[in-house]
């Protein structure tokens, strides 16, 4: 199955959504981060071509927690990333929201590295029910 990326105007709707949903610092974004944060999950597989595909949602969620793309929500930008990533691969994350904001907490301190991020998400994950997205 090939794979299905997310693209910029998705990421720029999700991160409008979320702001007006949670409040923040409105602003353009930082297009250098913003396209290197959405090429970074697709160019891994020339680098690491067994990456999984939890491998590659941890690069989006590693991309926005870390490259501050947008003035503010870049954690919350990258949990949605990774959750819409999964869902439009077949995955479904299986946490409740506390675990999730520790998980992108740690990743956006550096306490956490992208690697393990994809193994959470690998062990917390599951396939989504046939044609559910």
């Amino acid at each position: 199955m090939a794979i299905l990326w997310l693209e910029r105007r998705d990421v720029e709707f999700f991160y409008a959504d979320l702001l007006d949903r949670f409040g923040g610092l409105a602003g353009p974004p930082d297009e250098d981060a913003l396209e290197a944060t959405l090429a970074r999950p697709q160019n891994q597989p020339a680098y690491e071509p067994q990456s999984t595909i939890f491998e590659l949602a941890a690069a989006y969620g590693y991309g926005f927690s870390r490259n501050h793309c947008f003035p503010d929500g870049n954690k919350r930008i990258a949990l949605a990333a990774m959750d819409v990533f999964l869902m439009l691969n077949g995955y479904d994350i299986l946490v409740d929201e506390a675990e999730a904001v520790v998980i992108i907490e740690t990743l956006a301190t550096g306490d956490r590295s992208q690697e393990e991020l994809a193994e959470w998400l690998a062990a917390n994950s599951s396939d989504l029910p046939e044609g559910e997205i």
